[in-house]
């Protein structure tokens, strides 16, 4: 394999086939077009060096805040400009959903809406366990919360790990659950003190990597047929999606946020 592609968004490195892409967006790795192009750009980067398993990771306390909503509260009436914002999101969705090797997510924290669709679109989900005395850490689709509905191809994603009805009670609300609730539910498949949620995931690649590789990647694409076809533009709907940014009720539900996340 070549040297990884490092950018100053995302931070590479390899675990001999393995590679971890790390997001390097302070403070908490909001995705944004440029940090959604570059994870896109180094995931392709790893492909073409024939890895054989990704490692995709966030920093301590927090793997990915979600969408940049500041940001896309910025655009105003841009409309072309939420448009390939959502586009460059959905673009990284599908390009983890699609991988032809196995991925891990690799939560060290925090992961609601945008982060914990990434993490669905993953083969197998590590978190951190909650750390004692602080906030603990949390993971879910709480977009309801913010005055946005949630496409039925993320909710596809969604049912699919944790149930129809559980998925249904959770979306409906914007619920997010502490980490130790997620692995109940099944939301996350494994938990792990901070520093060891990384090389758990590269554990976990190293175990299926032993397998007869060409028998477990075919029988890997036959299993994740659903999470393909959950991202697929027919059924997300972006553009119609899209057009309720700009719905009165969810512009004053988002600035809202805005207005709390500044305090």
């Amino acid at each position: 394999m070549t040297a990884p592609l490092e950018t100053p968004l995302v931070r590479s490195r390899d675990f001999g086939v393995i590679r971890c892409l790390e997001l390097a967006r302070p403070p908490v790795n909001a995705l944004d077009p440029d940090l959604c192009r570059a994870l896109i750009a180094a995931l392709e980067n790893a492909y073409s060096d024939g890895v054989l398993g990704v490692v995709l990771t966030g920093s301590p306390k927090i793997f990915s805040a979600g969408l940049d909503v500041p940001y896309l509260l910025s655009l105003g009436d841009d409309r072309r400009g939420v448009l390939e914002c959502w586009q460059a999101f959905f673009g990284v969705a599908r390009l983890l959903a699609e991988s032809r090797v196995p991925v891990v997510a690799a939560m060290t924290g925090h992961a609601p809406a945008g982060g914990c669709v990434l993490a669905l679109c993953c083969d197998y989900r590590v978190m951190a366990r909650s750390v004692e005395g602080e906030r603990p850490f949390a993971i879910g689709l709480n977009e309801t919360q913010v005055g946005l509905v949630v496409p039925d191809g993320i909710q596809r994603l969604l049912r699919r790990v944790v149930g129809e009805y559980r998925a249904e009670r959770l979306v409906v609300a914007g619920e997010m659950v502490t980490a130790e609730r997620a692995l109940d539910l099944g939301l996350v498949d494994e938990l792990a003190e901070v520093d060891q949620v990384v090389p758990r995931a590269v554990a976990w690649l190293e175990a299926l990597l032993k397998l007869p590789h060409q028998p477990m990647l075919q029988t890997r694409a036959l299993a994740r047929r659903a999470v393909v076809e959950a991202l697929s533009p027919d059924v997300i709907h972006l553009e119609a999606f899209v057009e309720q940014w700009w719905e009165p009720e969810t512009q004053a539900a988002l600035n809202a946020l805005v207005a709390k996340l500044k305090k």
